[in-house]
């Protein structure tokens, strides 16, 4: 029994043989790793456009920042660049525009947008619904209820009410009366082929808001010229907007300058544009505007010219493209305004020296 013991304890030569390959084999292979994980991309560049802001927004939060359109900006900019042109020419000659009052009615571009955009896809859900561009936009499809949507307008409005409450008693009135079109427009294009027109006399009221926020009260021979440029300008923009839908509308029974000026609205861009480009030659001159006004005027009509040049309105695609390069227009004319101002110090300094060395 001991000698048994002794050999189990010293193992048998089958074992042992069993044991050697065994142990030979883990001294030359390495010892087994997890599968590591897959190597991580690129880093993702970061990005502050609107669209990614409304995208990166918490889940419930989403379809309303859609509703008010805050992932499509350029709306916002045409109905905000009108105001800054105001605030702008109401500057004194040698002073930029009041940044607070800029700042102001950037805030209620985005809030008053919004609005509008909500009043129309409450009047028109049931029509977003047969137009392939316009289906997705949560009403139509379903993301939030109309009820949701007029409790989310309720707010917009009276946060915008705060805003205007922040100017003057005149502006204060003059910004209310603008209420009506904001309302009515929407149902424009069941009346009129010319809902554009009724869009550019809504969209241009800060061209009467502006000044009065910073004088108190309108200036006539100013305001209203800008103001008929502003519509003229939308007229040109939005008829080729409008351009993108054409097919749809006429489906739908709806009505645009589109359907009414048809093969003939490249005729009638140059006339609008026309009507722009003599509205802001008015306007300079009741202002006594400076050399780099005129200037911004002049490439605001070179652009203007190759927009229309180069418009293909039977593709939707290039029609966004040149509708959307209209806030370029909208900045050139902010930016002659500005620096037109600025040269006035310098050509009121050069007056005054030359009046001392006589």
């Amino acid at each position: 029994m001991a000698a048994f013991l002794a050999r189990l304890c010293r193992g048998a030569p089958g074992l042992r043989a069993a044991r050697l390959p065994l142990a030979a084999a883990a001294a030359t292979t390495p010892p087994l790793r997890r599968p590591s994980a897959a190597p991580p991309g690129p880093p993702r560049p970061l990005s502050f456009s609107a669209a990614e802001l409304v995208r990166a927004a918490p889940g419930p939060l989403r379809p309303f920042l859609r509703l008010m359109r805050l992932h499509q900006p350029t709306g916002t900019w045409l109905l905000y660049l009108p105001c800054t042109w105001s605030i702008g020419l109401a500057a004194e000659p040698g002073c930029l525009p009041n940044w607070h009052m800029l700042s102001l009615f950037g805030i209620g571009a985005v809030l008053m947008r919004g609005a509008g955009c909500t009043i129309n896809d409450m009047w028109d859900r049931d029509y977003d619904k047969k137009v392939s561009r316009t289906a997705s936009r949560p009403l139509a499809a379903g993301d939030i209820s109309t009820f949701q949507s007029f409790v989310f307008l309720g707010g917009q409005l009276s946060l915008a009410l705060c805003v205007l409450l922040c100017l003057n008693y005149y502006s204060i009135v003059l910004g209310a009366a603008s209420l009506s079109l904001v309302i009515t427009y929407p149902l424009m294009k069941r009346i009129t082929y010319w809902p554009q027109l009724v869009l550019g006399l809504t969209f241009n009221w800060g061209a009467l808001l502006g000044w009065s926020a910073i004088k108190g009260s309108c200036e006539w021979s100013v305001c209203l010229p800008l103001y008929l440029a502003g519509v003229m300008w939308t007229l040109v923009y939005d008829t080729i907007y409008a351009h993108q839908d054409k097919r749809d509308d006429i489906i739908i029974g709806v009505k645009s300058t589109a359907l009414q000026l048809k093969e003939d609205t490249k005729q009638w861009l140059s006339g609008f544009s026309l009507a722009m480009l003599l509205s802001l030659c008015m306007v300079g001159m009741n202002c006594n505007q400076t050399f780099p006004y005129y200037s911004a005027v002049a490439a605001i009509g070179a652009h203007l010219a190759h927009q229309i040049y180069t418009l293909d309105i039977d593709k939707p695609e290039d029609c966004w493209k040149k509708f959307a390069s209209n806030r370029t227009i909208g900045v050139l004319l902010f930016i002659g305004i500005v620096l037109g101002n600025l040269w006035k110090q310098k050509d009121s300094k050069n007056v005054e020296y030359r009046v001392e060395n006589r």
